[in-house]
């Protein structure tokens, strides 16, 4: 009896210590992109094409390290950046693979350049242009000091 329990809580610190992966900008740079015409809006947008690093994380819960951007503010969704407002995807100065749409259960307080931690389930998106490439959903968050 005694070793089932020692296994059961082995087995148990294993499963959350793995439970979740950190990644890196780096890795989400892992997609090419090519323009695809979307009769919907009669225009063409950039159509991602993931490589096998990045496909392998889908659907899992991952963590990763950004600046903190509120500029959607509508359903609890709101943007995670590689750099901060000044440099982010939005003034032209990197490309989509750049930023992470995150959506809460239960929103922090977070203000646009804070530093922070996220972790969520990793969506890719290849076919919705209303939203980003990568989405992380049921999102957590810390504010990194």
């Amino acid at each position: 009896m005694r070793n089932k329990s020692i296994l059961f809580l082995f087995l148990c610190s294993a499963f959350i210590s793995y439970s979740q992966q950190e990644i890196s900008w780096k890795l989400l740079s892992k997609v090419t992109f090519t323009d695809k015409y979307f009769a919907e809006f009669d225009d063409y947008f950039m159509y991602p094409t993931f490589l096998g690093a990045v496909k392998a994380l889908e659907g899992k819960q991952v963590t990763i390290k950004g600046y903190f951007l509120d500029i959607i503010q509508e359903d609890n969704t709101f943007i995670l950046s590689k750099g901060p407002m000044a440099s982010c995807y939005f003034c032209g100065q990197s490309g989509p693979e750049t930023a992470v749409e995150i959506h809460y259960t239960n929103p922090k307080n977070f203000k646009t350049d804070d530093l922070v931690t996220i972790t969520g389930t990793l969506k890719l998106n290849r076919d919705d242009v209303n939203h980003f490439n990568y989405i992380l959903t049921d999102c957590t968050g810390v504010l990194i000091k």
